[in-house]
């Protein structure tokens, strides 16, 4: 590699080295310059500015396991467990960038808070991952979707450069300059994609509010979006403003005249939260996932 950009890529960086084993993906692939060719194909450099926006939109912090599926020269987990004291785990196909970044996070002291394998990204173990971070094509985010949404804990950040889940909606998105990367793409800017993993909540539930009865809840479920209806001996209303964050669900259910705040949060198949019935009462409830 040529000297003069040899610290920009200790500084930056993020693979793609997979990107050459499927044809439809190397037809959409940046350009490459030879200095960035690698045994295993290439990596595309991401640069720092990116780093720290990922990690800063992921909210990464001392209590978290960051995973980079396609993680080149290491520097996301690298950076997220040297500045923010989180753990973390790389995988890619390319052993020589594996080693160097084993190598760089022991010469920094943080070899014993994360590693580097070199691995297929689609049977890495991601179910410890807190954080998930992503710069992969097109084809490899979408056969990465359902892993990722299956095998990952309800409330996982999942943060993607320039690339998404297309069906999968974004639960946030940031796009800004980033003058550096016309080098690469040819164009000065990034767009950068947050998703929460949500519960699987979708099915029949039995909720029941202290002192307020007992309903039959419908959940359907798309990813994070939520409909639903509740059924009681007043008849069955449609569910309003359904919102589902990583574990966390929230709904208005109309109670005769009122519609009433149900908030609350999943733990496997049972739900335990609070409803504002107004004037300052507050009632506790649960729902109880359905037998099939």
């Amino acid at each position: 590699m040529k000297s003069g950009w040899q610290s920009a890529v200790v500084a930056m960086g993020v693979s793609m080295s997979m990107l050459l084993t499927c044809p439809a993906a190397a037809q959409k692939q940046p350009y490459v310059p030879p200095e960035y060719e690698r045994e295993g194909g290439p990596y595309v450099p991401t640069p720092n500015v990116v780093v720290d926006r990922m990690l800063g939109m992921a909210n990464v912090g001392a209590n978290d396991h960051v995973i980079d599926l396609g993680s080149g020269d290491g520097i996301i987990v690298i950076t997220a467990a040297y500045r923010l004291k989180s753990s973390g785990y790389g995988v890619d196909i390319d052993e020589e960038l594996v080693r160097q970044s084993n190598q760089r996070a022991k010469s920094l002291g943080i070899n014993e808070r994360v590693l580097f394998e070199a691995k297929d990204i689609f049977k890495a173990d991601v179910s410890k991952a807190t954080v998930v971070t992503l710069y992969l094509l097109p084809e490899f985010m979408q056969r990465l979707r359902s892993k990722l949404y299956t095998e990952l804990k309800p409330g996982t950040r999942i943060v993607s450069h320039d690339y998404h889940f297309e069906e999968w909606m974004h639960d946030d998105e940031v796009t800004f300059d980033v003058p550096e990367k016309e080098f690469i793409s040819g164009v000065p800017s990034a767009t950068l994609y947050l998703w929460i993993v949500p519960a699987k909540i979708g099915g029949a539930w039995r909720l029941q509010v202290d002192g307020n009865g007992e309903y039959d809840l419908a959940l359907q479920q798309r990813y994070q979006r939520l409909m639903g209806s509740a059924e009681g001996r007043g008849g069955k209303v449609s569910l309003l403003e359904p919102k589902l964050s990583g574990a966390e669900v929230s709904f208005l259910l109309p109670l005769g005249v009122h519609q009433r705040r149900f908030t609350g949060r999943v733990s496997g198949d049972r739900i335990e939260g609070t409803a504002d019935f107004g004037g300052g009462k507050i009632v506790r409830w649960h729902a109880t996932r359905s037998k099939s």
